[in-house]
């Protein structure tokens, strides 16, 4: 293990890492860059390497051919073959996927260009934060290269103080979604690869030093007091003083920041209202440094386990969930806080008290209308299948998305679960990527279970066994299953048993199986409403035997695109799992899940 942290340190160069993630964007001083945007289809990188395949932005001085420079011709004679302002138009956010026909299938590099006015005064400071890019984000101001980002789920941010202007800006990205299979998640998933700008993209104006991220919660072990840290960027010891308020709590706290930027705090607090699924309660929380103001809702809960159940503000919880993929009415990457609200309002119409935001950080609309419905939340990153576990560049870019999703995500009373991996073959380096993982999350966060999805085996005898070495580093042992539809026989469903050597809480992370919407015949024709609503019956007597069960996520809420689904008239193109249609028509199976969930609300 020590020789797989090493190798990573020293590959850490090999990525280019943006500057320290700014939390709480929404309560900020912003600008929005979302809108229309042009872009240029590049499958051959012509604006990116010269026909001796030269890097241009590795050049002294770059090209006029290379399209981060967005030049135009000076004369008629002269030869520059592109201009973005000639180019396509498309809405930013958004994948090109779904926005334009002929890209539906595309892998391959895109070129965005936005450009913008700004009147920035002196003494404040400004940077560019993008939601999301999938997958490599190269980015440019005004011709000069800020930065690489890998990862198509994680945000990220440029400091662009000494580049912007006041009129006749260009910000420019060229995007690759172009699958390898070093890459996290790796070259084979189950879900459309939206490619494109695919989240927002804004301007945030700061002093020059500012409170740049912050822990808020209750201490682990102790829920009258509120503990955790807040770190200044570009940190002025003549200004080290903090208040923080929680004015409905009465709390008025002031504290001295450290020599490092950061002050760390424990606030006791007396009647707190803790959030729960029937209570979300959400405070005002108020910081100030020098002056300057940053609020935020934040709900305070304790989650943790004791033995084999779940505790939720000291009592024992059942999970009554399902698992969403990010994806709108329209078939593309959702991303508007209307995509949020529909999926999160059809799992309250479900009966669920938790999600599953599978299979990677979804965007933070659906966390924070998640935080203010009630609905517990588990959050995971793409370590999805076979990504590449020796690799020591793949290990450090799996470390950084999770540091990416925490650090946005760590404040949200919603969130329960931080989830490592889902369904990876078992294997000694295996072990040790994900362990590493769960080290790491520990030390940015310990208020919060640990998980992840894992496989199981059923045997000759009729058992189903929970065995997976990495279930002794999580705090619930989660597991995947598929009977009925990828194996086993859905009349045994009652003989089936399972046994486990953990002491500790069950979630079944996933079962179903696919049905197409309005397609009936008998409850053994496969691809029917009938035989997906027989499965469900079947399973959940199954799942009612397993012992230590504390919570479920079926898989899935809403049909969603998958290019592996190939069956003309069945699948077209989508994963036909979801107890809802692309379409929004709920299936027969829809109900069987719901009356379930109805039962077992009153047990808890």
């Amino acid at each position: 293990m020590k020789k797989l942290i090493t190798l990573v340190l020293l590959a850490s160069s090999i990525f280019g890492v943006a500057q320290n993630l700014i939390s709480n964007v929404p309560n900020r001083n912003t600008t929005s860059l979302n809108g229309v945007w042009n872009y240029i289809v590049d499958p051959y990188e012509t604006g990116y390497y010269s026909f001796h395949h030269d890097e241009y932005d590795k050049q002294a001085k770059p090209s006029n051919s290379a399209f981060f420079n967005n030049y135009h011709a000076a004369n008629k004679q002269e030869l520059v073959e592109y201009d973005f302002d000639k180019s396509a138009q498309i809405n930013i956010p958004g994948d090109w996927n779904s926005q334009v026909p002929e890209l539906k299938y595309y892998e391959g590099n895109v070129w965005f260009k936005k450009s913008f006015n700004y009147d920035l005064q002196a003494k404040k400071r400004l940077f560019v934060y993008f939601g999301a890019i999938n997958y490599k984000a190269d980015v440019y101001l005004n011709g000069k290269k800020l930065g690489r980002h890998e990862g198509g789920f994680t945000p990220f941010n440029y400091e662009i103080t000494s580049i912007v202007k006041p009129k006749d800006n260009y910000l420019v990205v060229k995007v690759d979604n172009t699958r390898h299979k070093e890459d996290v998640p790796t070259i084979n998933t189950d879900w459309w690869n939206y490619g494109g700008i695919t989240r927002d993209v804004t301007l945030i104006e700061e002093n020059e030093s500012f409170v740049e991220d912050y822990h808020i919660q209750l201490k682990k072990g102790n829920t009258a007091l509120i503990s955790g840290f807040v770190k200044i960027n570009n940190f002025n010891s003549a200004q080290n003083n903090i208040t923080l308020s929680i004015p409905e709590l009465k709390i008025h706290y002031k504290g001295k920041i450290g020599a490092d930027g950061i002050l760390n705090f424990e606030i006791p607090a007396k009647k707190i209202s803790y959030w729960a699924p029937e209570n979300p309660k959400l405070y005002e929380v108020i910081i100030d440094y020098n002056g300057q103001q940053l609020k935020d809702t934040i709900g305070f809960r304790s989650i943790e386990t004791q033995g084999d159940k779940i505790l939720l503000n000291g009592k024992p919880i059942f999970l009554r969930g399902i698992s969403i993929h990010e994806e709108n009415e329209k078939g593309g990457r959702a991303h508007t806080e209307e995509d949020a609200l529909r999926l999160l309002n059809w799992a309250k119409e479900l009966g669920c008290n938790y999600v599953r935001l599978a299979h990677y950080p979804h965007n933070e609309n659906i966390i924070r209308a998640a935080d203010k419905m009630g609905l517990m939340v588990w959050e995971e990153i793409p370590v999805y299948w076979t990504v590449e576990f020796t690799n020591t560049n793949t290990y450090k870019n799996a470390e950084e998305q999770l540091t990416a999703a925490i650090t946005r995500d760590k404040n949200r009373a919603c969130i329960i679960i931080w989830s490592m991996a889902n369904e990876t073959p078992i294997s000694d380096a295996r072990n040790t990527f994900i362990k590493n993982l769960v080290d790491h999350t520990k030390s940015l966060d310990n208020t919060r279970l640990i998980s992840a999805a894992l496989l199981t085996q059923t045997g000759a005898d009729g058992f189903g066994t929970i065995n997976d070495e990495i279930g002794q580093y999580l705090d619930l042992i989660s597991f995947n299953q598929y009977l009925g539809w990828y194996g086993g026989k859905l009349e045994n469903a009652e003989k089936i048993f399972w046994k486990t050597k953990y002491n500790k809480p069950v979630i079944v992370s996933e079962f179903g199986g696919d049905a197409k919407q309005g397609l009936h015949g008998e409850k053994n024709e496969r691809w029917t409403e009938e035989y997906q609503e027989y499965l469900y019956i079947q399973n959940l007597k199954m799942i009612e035997n397993i012992p230590h069960l504390s919570g479920l996520s079926p898989w899935i809420l809403v049909d969603f695109r998958s290019p592996k689904r190939l069956l003309p008239g069945i699948q077209d193109g989508y994963n036909r799992k979801g107890l809802i249609s692309n379409d929004g028509n709920k299936k027969k199976a829809f109900y069987i899940m719901q009356n379930w969930y109805a039962k077992k609300k009153k047990e808890y």
